[in-house]
């Protein structure tokens, strides 16, 4: 009997102590990664893309105040993860995707969807990453007034809003 109450004792203290390990939302904050499919791409296989533009679109799923911080990239389609469904048919189908966000998370369940979806995906990127690992990003971008506070800039479409739309930028 002592010996099974050690037993279940010992169990219990190893089962507490992986619980708390593991916090509540599934890793810790700013390290957890969702499950997905997408492949996560490297500086090196990135540039290697970025070096064909013609043939690839980068889909940015971050808010416009993240790119204007962070910086972004010289051409993309910026779509927020959360309105990324309500888009797909604006999507072109003949070139190869990859999706952004600021380290991969978002972007690599963007791209899951997209996949899904019937879309050539490459892989997802995280511009924040990609820059610390030495990557260069194109210059930041003024937030738009309208974007700042919350809502969609004037002239764009709900949710998307390209790089043409940031006026003196190249």
């Amino acid at each position: 009997m002592l010996k099974t109450l050690f037993l279940l004792t010992m169990l219990s203290t190893v089962a507490l102590a992986q619980e708390a390990a593991t916090p509540a939302d599934g890793g810790a904050a700013g390290h957890h990664r969702p499950a997905t499919k997408a492949k996560q791409l490297t500086n090196d296989e990135f540039d290697a893309y970025l070096a064909h533009p013609e043939k690839i679109l980068l889909i940015d799923v971050r808010r416009p105040d993240e790119i204007a911080s962070i910086g972004g990239f010289p051409v993309y389609l910026n779509i927020q993860i959360k309105e990324l469904k309500d888009h797909l048919r604006e999507i072109p189908k003949d070139r190869e995707i990859i999706t952004v966000s600021n380290h991969a998370a978002r972007a690599s369940v963007a791209a899951d969807l997209l996949a899904d979806s019937g879309f050539k995906v490459l892989g997802a990127v995280g511009a924040d990453t990609y820059q610390k690992a030495g990557g260069k990003l194109a210059v930041k971008f003024p937030t738009p007034p309208a974007a700042a506070q919350g809502g969609q800039p004037a002239g764009a479409d709900a949710g998307a809003y390209t790089h043409a739309d940031h006026p003196g930028s190249n």
